[in-house]
């Protein structure tokens, strides 16, 4: 359902109706009609062709962003905020979310990039945190586990971050505020 409403894909149907509705016009000799829909409706219909050939959804988000609206929105949450709405975005041209985060880290692979799979917010002892379920793809495990804590600083002054290893090549990485020292 999430992709019906992309922007490619609105873009694409604009075009498709466009371009029909001159058709008809040239179809039914409305020339006034027809020129203006076929000019614009095929170049539109053709972008979002384009558009939704290079179209990188957002991914899955596992629980509602209601609930944790008062912990987002604190000040000290505002490098997780910025990344959560990074991630929540449709990308174009991308092979992966983070890609470039991911490149700077050294945990990109050019033929099989790591996908971003599913977000949560997390309530963590009372501040907030992000956990982000990844599919490794070439890139090791180990690889990530050598990043590890250079991960939490890279996303944000005083996070942290844990790394947990699933089935499949799969594992979640949490980003939590760092525990106060006493």
């Amino acid at each position: 359902m999430q992709a019906l409403f992309s922007p490619g894909s609105l873009v694409t149907v604009a075009g498709a109706a466009l371009s029909v509705i001159g058709w008809i016009g040239y179809a039914t000799g409305n020339p006034n009609l027809s020129l203006p829909t076929i000019f614009y409706g095929i170049p539109i219909l053709l972008g979002g062709l384009a558009l939704k050939s290079s179209e990188l959804p957002p991914p899955e988000r596992l629980n509602p962003a209601g609930p944790f609206k008062a912990l987002r929105e604190r000040p000290e949450s505002e490098p997780l905020r910025k990344l959560l709405a990074d991630v929540m975005r449709w990308r174009y041209g991308q092979k992966a979310h983070l890609e470039s985060s991911l490149e700077v880290l050294k945990l990109w692979d050019e033929d099989e990039p790591p996908q971003l799979l599913a977000v949560e917010e997390l309530d963590h002892a009372g501040q907030y945190g992000l956990s982000l379920r990844f599919d490794a793809g070439a890139v090791p495990f180990e690889r990530w586990q050598a990043q590890q804590e250079r991960l939490g600083r890279f996303f944000g002054a005083g996070l942290c971050c844990e790394l947990e290893q699933l089935q499949g090549g799969r594992f979640t990485l949490r980003l939590l505020p760092q525990p106060a020292s006493s």
